[in-house]
């Protein structure tokens, strides 16, 4: 998963941390600081005390001390089980609610209606409702938006649409919190249910059940789930209401939702959600589920993507998301959802090249649009923005959020960018860096009367203003995020240990491992390496900006090395020095497959000469 780097706390105001290894600004820009924590004295004996409990290396155990973890709990951390995590759905406000109004529809074969959002959370989160119900015998529609037709969330016409093809119960996924006056056109039509992990506005929709941790009074703390978490948590809840009402039978078993979590897995992961405590157990778990590959549209999807290996956080992140994510920006909105539901290799098979193609697309219409407006963010952070706000007419409304997320990892601040349509509105997307929230930045900018519409969540948003009202939109948002304005242009970048070259072995790779699953809120451990020279170098890749180098260290250790899709200049000449200057180097050693063999790997995140 993607870095997030940290601004450590600092002693005094303007006093910036001591540098790892006197690196203050590196190739890439970045100063290099000690993690918080790394030189506690606190953080060594707790270490000390996990290393003997659990039979760990001591820098592995530092670094899970580091991270908040005592030896009574790195056992659980390490094995994260799904009876140690899960919270009991009924701490949810309005959960019970739901799971009996979903229980009834299952007793008696109501016909539902589902509306789930066009990223990957709400697919996964429609796949695993659709397969609930239909395995009952339900009859279920499905309705996944066009976001450049409908836009994001509920819609009267596809919620009235649903009710006329059937459905009493309509329930609305990943969407839904903020749609209060839209969903009221179902009043005395169909009941509603919505399983939703977005901020809630101050004006909460009149239904049947709002399941959402974010809205008031909800006092569950689980805030951090996604909506796939959630949804999976209310058929918890509906298994357990059945169960209660004597449904199930040896003719009618109850149903296998362990086997679901392989799409719990997939949407916290690419919703970025902090993988601590119960969502590391749905990982973990689900990234084990999903090695079976029994699901035919991942099993499918992971053999057009090449993940040929156990899936992991990463393979979901950077090779899975990205394709079912693709159709909802620039094709067909519901083409990740069926693919998740397929139910034969036929069809599965094709909406999976489907996606794929698609995805390439995605990646073109994106780098056509890149280069401006990282110009338009580059003239705004010089003027001192604290918040970037970029627009155009001839940018596609599907690929902004991708854009802003670019933006963001290059300015180190909060990044808003919009594409305007024909009738002067301004549909976009925003992204953010830890600290600062703009899900609830967008929604008090509405209540501010300066958006149409807004959601979203802490490092994600969705926004809809008149073109007229983008001035005072932007200075809103700098005015909320004043703090960000002392912030450098590039992150500080986090070291976890200094290790030797002779450090860098398998036995250190595979014991860094057991802290996998990593993501947002459990970073790969970065570690730094210093006096390296270069010994081979071999550009690799179609584009050649992707490298394979050898390199030596102390007492001429040897270290395999690898760095992905090098857009530095700098960097590669440095690499390609023949003077071969000695580096300091940070990244992650990990064990990796390259041509059918096993080994051990540097993969370079940085560095210094």
């Amino acid at each position: 998963m993607i870095l997030e780097e940290e601004l450590p706390d600092t002693t005094e105001e303007n006093t910036l941390p001591e540098p790892v290894l006197g690196v203050t600004e590196s190739l890439l820009g970045h100063r290099w600081v000690w993690r918080s924590g790394a030189d506690d004295p606190a953080t060594l004996r707790l270490g000390s005390a996990i290393a003997q409990s659990c039979g760990l290396p001591e820098i592995v155990a530092r670094i899970m001390a580091m991270r908040g973890l005592k030896a009574e709990t790195a056992s659980a951390f390490i094995e994260p089980r799904l009876r140690t995590f899960l919270p009991d759905p009924s701490c949810l406000k309005d959960m019970d609610v739901a799971a009996a109004r979903l229980a009834k529809a299952v007793q008696n074969h109501e016909t539902v209606g589902i509306l789930g959002d066009y990223d990957v959370d709400g697919a996964c989160s429609s796949a695993l409702l659709t397969e609930y119900f239909r395995q009952f015998g339900c009859v279920v529609y499905t309705h996944i938006p066009d976001r450049m037709k409908e836009g994001y969330g509920p819609n009267e016409q596809a919620l009235l649409g649903l009710v006329e093809r059937g459905a009493s119960l309509v329930v609305c996924l990943d969407c839904g919190t903020a749609a209060a006056s839209i969903l009221s056109c179902l009043k005395q039509k169909a009941d509603v249910v919505v399983i939703d992990h977005h901020k809630a506005e101050l004006s909460l929709p009149d239904i049947h059940a709002l399941v959402n941790p974010n809205q008031p009074d909800c006092a569950s703390g689980l805030n951090h789930l996604c909506a796939a978490a959630l949804t999976f948590v209310t058929l918890i809840a509906t298994t357990r209401a059945l169960r209660c009402n004597g449904y199930f039978s040896e003719d009618q078993p109850e149903p296998d939702l362990l086997a679901c979590l392989d799409l719990v897995a997939l949407a916290t992961i690419c919703d970025v959600m902090p993988l601590q405590d119960i969502n590391r157990a749905f990982v973990h778990q689900g990234l084990r589920v999903m090695g079976k590959r029994q699901r035919v549209g991942l099993r499918t999807l992971m053999e057009i993507a090449s993940v040929v290996e156990k899936p992991n956080a990463f393979s979901c992140g950077f090779a899975l998301g990205p394709r079912i994510n693709a159709g909802g920006r620039i094709a067909e909105s519901d083409l990740g959802f069926k693919l998740l539901a397929a139910e034969d290799d036929f069809s599965a098979r094709q909406m999976a090249e489907r996606l794929n193609d698609v995805n390439r697309k995605r990646q073109d219409v994106e780098a056509d649009i890149l280069d401006a407006a990282m110009e338009q963010a580059r003239l705004q952070f010089d003027a001192g923005n604290a918040a970037l706000l970029v627009t155009s007419q001839d940018w596609h409304a599907g690929v902004v959020g991708i854009v802003a997320s670019r933006i963001k990892d290059e300015f180190n601040r909060p990044s808003f960018v919009a594409s305007e349509d024909e009738h002067g509105k301004l549909k976009g997307s925003g992204r953010s860096i830890p600290g600062f929230d703009v899900g609830a930045a967008v929604i008090a900018a509405k209540e501010h009367g300066l958006l149409i519409a807004a959601g979203g969540h802490a490092a994600a948003c969705g926004f809809t203003l008149a073109r007229e009202d983008l001035p005072a939109f932007h200075a809103f948002l700098n005015e909320r995020f004043e703090a960000v304005r002392v912030y450098p242009k590039k992150p500080f970048l986090s070291v976890d240990a200094i290790i030797p070259p002779s450090a860098a072995t398998s036995d250190l790779a595979k014991a860094l491992g057991v802290l996998a699953p990593f993501g947002q809120g459990n970073e790969e451990p970065v570690l730094a390496i210093a006096d390296v020279k270069v010994d081979r170098f071999f550009r690799i890749g179609a584009n050649k900006r992707s490298i394979r180098l050898t390199l030596s260290g102390e007492g001429n250790r040897k270290i395999n090395a690898v760095m992905f899709n090098v857009k530095n200049d700098a960097i590669l000449d440095t690499l390609e020095n023949l003077s071969r200057p000695t580096l300091n180097i940070v990244g992650w050693l990990r064990v990796d497959t390259w041509q059918g063999r096993e080994n051990t790997t540097f993969f370079i995140r940085d560095l210094s000469a």
